[in-house]
This record gives structure tokens, C-alpha cells and sequence, in this order.
């Protein structure tokens, strides 16, 4: 710790306080984008386990009744699944985009995708997986 002489007590100077804020802002500009990163990896495997969740249950659903649910709530309601999931990229469970199978007589959900508009990390759009 610095001597101030000017006051007379002790404390630190403006340069000392300078270098560790440098220090603070250099350790926090190295840190900062991995964080980011692993939030936005995160966020790619659990909406990756969410879309195996959905599409598991629907074929199960699919195996039990012979037609597609009519909606996500459907797969709640006959207890495949504790509550829809969340979409992570979009934060909500309404954002899903809903594939109807070819006959429409069948049901109305025969796949699920995100509804997420972004790009993934590796170029590919969300909405595609």
C-alpha cells in the first residue's frame, strides 16, 4: 500500500489503482467470450435433448394409439411428458414449430422443430434441426 504524503494517511495512489483496474479489465476481456460461448453451447444441447424429448415421445404416442397427437398439450395430457419442454434458444414453450404428418387424418404433430430464427453455431439454422 502506497503513502500518501499529501494528506498524511495511508492509502492508495491514483497509479496503483490505474494498474489494477488494467489488470481487472485485461482478466475480464479473456474471460468474458468464453463465458458466452459456453452459455450459447448450452443452450444447442439442451434445445438437441428437448427435440430427442418431444420426438421420442411422439412416436411412442404414435406406437400407442395409432394417429399423432393433435397438439404438444396431447402428449402432457396422456402423461408422455411431465409438461412441454421449454425451448432454450427462444425461452418459451409455445415457440415450436409444429410438422404435420402427410395424412392429415393421423394427427396433427408428426415432428417438432425450433422456432428459433438464429443460426446455430455451426451455420445451420435452428429451425432445420
Amino acid at each position: 500500500m502506497g503513502y500518501c504524503t499529501v494528506i498524511g494517511k495511508r492509502g492508495f495512489t491514483l497509479v496503483e489503482l490505474l494498474v489494477v483496474m488494467t489488470i481487472i479489465a485485461l482478466l475480464l476481456s479473456l474471460a468474458v467470450p468464453r463465458y458466452f460461448g459456453s452459455v450459447d453451447r448450452a443452450k444447442e444441447s439442451v434445445l438437441r435433448e428437448n427435440l430427442a424429448s418431444l420426438r421420442d415421445s411422439i412416436d411412442k404416442y404414435y406406437a400407442d394409439t395409432g394417429k399423432y397427437p393433435a397438439e404438444l398439450e396431447d402428449l402432457v395430457t396422456h402423461r408422455y411428458l411431465r409438461k412441454v419442454p421449454v425451448d432454450p434458444v427462444t425461452d418459451s414453450s409455445a415457440t415450436w414449430t409444429i410438422i404435420p404428418p402427410g395424412d392429415l387424418r393421423m394427427g396433427s404433430v408428426y415432428d417438432v422443430k425450433s422456432g428459433a430464427p438464429e443460426k446455430a453455431r455451426d451455420g445451420t439454422q435452428y429451425r432445420d434441426w
